[in-house]
């Protein structure tokens, strides 16, 4: 027993495991199961007994195949093939199917122990049969196609459409429906129109199952449909029967039947051979000669053969004999005779009548019955007006028409541009200094029962109140060839209107009571200049504060009006949330009133320049702007990508990446938010000159998008020097410099001065090419030391801001200090973020200084108290991931003197 109990150990540490395995089969296949095991042939010096290992297949808790003691069992459909005495225990399935799926445990002992246990899963496989049934269409006619996928498992299958090789319907996933052999399937359609494009090409319908594709490809067969005409012979009588015929033409194939109805009723077919009473059989047949054939003329036969007749029956007759043709009859002399006496008496008759009646026929032809010049009702701006004159006579078809505006003739404009206006199409404002004029006369047209003729000219214009104000159409009709006029007509004077342009309500705080909010609303671009503003709230009227539609504006240079209305309401009003305030405009070219209306306090947002940073190799482009003042919070940030050298394109493309920091509220109904782009850049965004990214912000407050604008440019670095150039006059005043060379784009710098804290200085910046070819930004700032604050001179400012004393620095005498061309550089590289307001205050009064000594360099006056001066510079670039500093100390020599 201790011996055995050591064999089955050592046998268990020799038998190779195997996984759980997954086997596919088609159906009706032979499956093998494997079920592996590794025996030795030796242990412990005897070899192993073959006979006492054993095996068991089971599957669905039922025996499938066994061995064991000499003793074989194995269900009908199954087999062991297997070397079973050098370890191959594996089951072979006989004609898989459906109901043999599952899975399958292999089960191995030896000497009644269990050395092995490992199962397998079987599963059918079975691949579509694809079969396109139907491939008969209708040209230009909604058409489907079924492509039929049968006989797969498990489901599902796609379907796709191809032509010529590309793909016209993307793969679409079918489950289909179970055949009662437990197999599936589908049905894929295509729904198209087909084209005579299509007679040629091939179309292919695709199958995917299980990452498995079938393709089916085929021609379709086009059906043209043919163009049908019904007609009737000719009868003597209406007691001849009525024979139809129809002509069929232009229609594929070949095959085609024929079938009449009559009132939606289905005619029977005529009977090709009738029966006589007496037993014979009569029949009538019909053959159709083509003109050709006519013409040939001759005889023509109708031959009967029947069976057992050597010679058969028939009749032949001659065409012409059949169908004779006209004979253009012949007159007799005497007749002739008699023919031409009566045309003489004719026409001698037919002259005298004309003599006596010519005179006043003539004076009866030449009246002419002229309208008056007809107006349209109203008459808009830019859009088509038409005026028109009828005229009504016997010779009207000889009757010209030359219009004028006031005493000016008015000639056809309408073909002096690209391409001609139609007369129903939307005609645009003309640029011409004339305008737009389209001159059409229509007719003669047919007055009924009168004998009169009608004759309509009618002049097409867009109206322009430059020209058209106040202006009278004149239209005189003549004849042709003849230089008197006829009739001349004038019309009336017009009123041209155009309806105004009314903009959205503007709310904002008032100034002097922020507990009121004023509503303006403007209206421009109307004509005449009469126009009213009704303002309500919650149904009741306001009355406006300021409105110039009560008096009479002064046109612009195009003869429009504009004016605007504004109402005031206190704020605790609209913070409730509820109220409704709108206003609603009158004028006379509106055929209703324009009405605007707000539920809410409104402040338009104001956004910064787009700063970006990064966009090197290897490292990502950051965007980012700063979006302020705005109310209420809810706002969109789209970011565009420009195409390479536009500015404004209809096909930008929205960029991914855009995040919104915010809105953040910083005052009572006032938000500020951050909106940045991150992203990495592409060869696309490397090389690009002309192209660029837009920031578009959209609020309820803007009437169109705000957009920034940011380009591409190639970022390098600055050389910068290791220190800070310094010069001191005899006055006190010291001269700080500072030189970069190179870089792209321009760098930033900021100086700042004082002691234990720094205040922001007043610079300027010179930009030249040097003699290596290279960029160089030259910084200046002059300052001049206080040790108090009371000693300062009238024209100092505060807190080290900068004054301008041009005669200290730029008097070529003056000790230590050279000559400095200030060159205004349009971008101001001073801008402070801890002191944003009083900087701005700065800038407005260099701005003022500035014009009255343009080369005049910004003297700063620093307040460093008993403390060394400090002098700092900071250079910010967008190739610098952190600012550089250069900074300048006062030595302790220089300190003492001062003081």
């Amino acid at each position: 027993m201790r011996c055995k109990v050591l064999v089955v150990f050592v046998l268990l540490t020799l038998v190779k495991r195997v996984s759980p395995s997954e086997i596919q089969a088609g159906p009706n296949a032979n499956a093998t199961l494997p079920c592996n095991v590794t025996l030795p042939l030796f242990l412990g010096g005897h070899k192993v007994d073959p006979s006492l290992l054993s095996v068991l297949w089971t599957s669905n808790g039922s025996d499938v195949a066994s061995f064991g003691e000499a003793v074989w069992q194995i269900k009908d459909g199954f087999s062991l093939d297997g070397d079973l005495f050098n370890g191959d225990f594996s089951l072979t399935v006989l004609g898989v199917g459906l109901g043999l799926q599952g899975v399958y445990e292999c089960t191995v002992g030896y000497n009644s122990t269990t050395l092995h246990s490992g199962n397998a899963t079987l599963s059918v496989l079975a691949s579509p049969t694809v079969s396109v049934p139907q491939r008969w269409v209708v040209l230009e006619t909604e058409s489907q196609l079924e492509c039929h996928a049968d006989g797969f498992y498990p489901p599902p299958v796609s379907f796709s459409w191809t032509r010529d090789g590309r793909v016209i319907q993307r793969a679409s996933f079918v489950e289909g429906k179970q055949t009662p052999d437990g197999y599936n399937a589908a049905v894929g359609n295509l729904t198209f129109y087909p084209s005579r494009g299509d007679q040629n090409s091939t179309f292919g319908c695709r199958v995917s199952h299980k990452g498995a594709d079938q393709d089916l490809e085929f021609r379709l067969n086009i059906t043209y449909t043919p163009s049908v005409t019904l007609s009737a012979l000719p009868r003597l009588s209406e007691s001849i029967p009525l024979t139809l015929y129809c002509d069929l033409e232009s229609f594929y194939p070949k095959e085609v039947s024929v079938s009449w109805l009559q009132n939606r009723t289905v005619l029977p077919e005529p009977p090709v051979t009738e029966k006589n009473p007496d037993g014979t059989y009569r029949t009538r047949r019909y053959f159709t000669l083509s003109p050709e054939q006519t013409e040939q003329g001759g005889k023509v036969e109708c031959a009967v053969n029947q069976p057992g007749v050597v010679q058969p029956a028939g009749r032949s007759a001659y065409l012409e004999e059949l169908a004779p043709r006209d004979v253009t009859p012949v007159l007799t002399k005497s007749a002739k005779a008699s023919v031409a006496m009566m045309s003489i008496s004719i026409v001698l008759v037919f002259l005298l009548c004309f003599g006596f009646s010519w005179r006043r026929r003539d004076e009866k032809l030449k009246s002419l019955n002229v309208s008056g010049i007809i107006l349209p009702p109203r008459m808009i701006v830019g859009q088509k007006g038409r005026v028109t004159v009828s005229i009504e006579g016997r010779m009207v078809d000889r009757v010209q028409t030359a219009w004028f505006l006031n005493d000016s003739p008015i000639a056809d404009t309408s073909l002096t541009g690209r391409t001609a206006s139609t007369e129903r199409g939307h005609l645009l404002p003309s640029t011409d200094q004339a305008g737009y004029y389209r001159l059409r006369t229509q007719g003669p047209l047919h007055s009924s029962g009168s004998g009169t003729q009608q004759l309509i000219s009618s002049l097409t214009f867009i109206p322009r109140i430059s020209i058209h104000k106040a202006a009278v159409f004149k239209c005189e009709v003549s004849y042709m060839g003849k230089d008197k006029i006829v009739v001349r007509r004038v019309s009336e004077k017009f009123a041209i209107l155009s309806a105004p342009e009314v903009s959205e309500i503007q709310l904002l705080e008032t100034p002097a009571n922020p507990d009121v909010i004023s509503m303006t609303v403007k209206a421009s671009h109307f004509h005449p200049d009469v126009i009213t503003f009704r303002w309500f709230c919650q149904g009741s009227d306001l009355s406006p504060v300021v409105s110039q539609a009560s008096s009479s504006p002064r046109p612009d240079s195009e003869g429009f009006f504009s004016a605007f209305s504004q109402c005031k309401l206190p704020i605790g009003e609209l913070e409730k949330g509820g109220t409704k305030v709108w206003v609603s405009v009158h004028h006379v070219a509106l055929k209703q009133p324009a009405t605007r209306e707000t539920r809410g306090f409104i402040k338009r947002p104001r956004v910064s320049e787009i700063v970006g940073s990064g966009s090197s190799t290897g490292q990502a482009l950051t965007l980012g702007c700063e979006i302020t003042d705005f109310y209420p919070p809810n706002l969109t940030v789209t970011w565009l990508r420009l195409r390479q050298g536009e500015q404004d394109d209809g096909e930008e493309e929205v960029l991914d990446g855009g995040e919104v920091w915010g809105p953040v509220q910083t005052h009572p109904r006032v938000y500020r938010a951050t909106a940045t782009l991150r992203r990495h850049a592409t060869k696309r965004e490397k090389k690009p000159r002309g192209g660029g990214i837009v920031c578009r912000v959209e609020h309820c407050s803007l009437l169109e998008p705000l957009e920034k604008h940011w380009r591409y440019v190639d970022i390098v670095a600055p050389f910068l020097p290791p220190s800070i150039s310094v010069c001191w006059s005899s006055d006190g005043v010291g001269v700080f410099s500072l030189l970069l060379k190179g870089g792209q784009p321009k760098a930033k710098l900021l100086w700042a001065a004082g002691g234990s804290t720094l205040s922001p200085l007043v610079s300027i910046e010179t930009e030249e090419i040097g003699d290596d070819g290279r960029r160089e930004l030259k910084s200046v700032c002059a300052l001049e030391r206080s040790t108090s604050q009371t000693n300062k001179p009238p024209e100092t400012r505060e807190n080290g801001h900068a004054t301008k004393t041009k005669a200290a620095v730029t008097d070529p005498d003056a000790e230590g200090i050279e000559y400095i061309d200030e060159h205004e550089d349009g971008e101001n590289n001073n801008n402070y973020g801890a002191d944003e307001e009083t900087q701005s205050v700065a800038d407005e009064e260099s701005e003022v200084d500035g014009e009255g000594a343009p080369g005049a360099l910004h003297i700063n006056r620093v307040v460093a108290g008993k403390g060394r001066l400090r002098v700092c510079v900071e250079v910010t670039h967008a190739a610098l991931q952190l600012p550089v500093h250069r900074t300048w100390t006062e030595p302790s020599e220089e300190m003492s003197s001062s003081e």
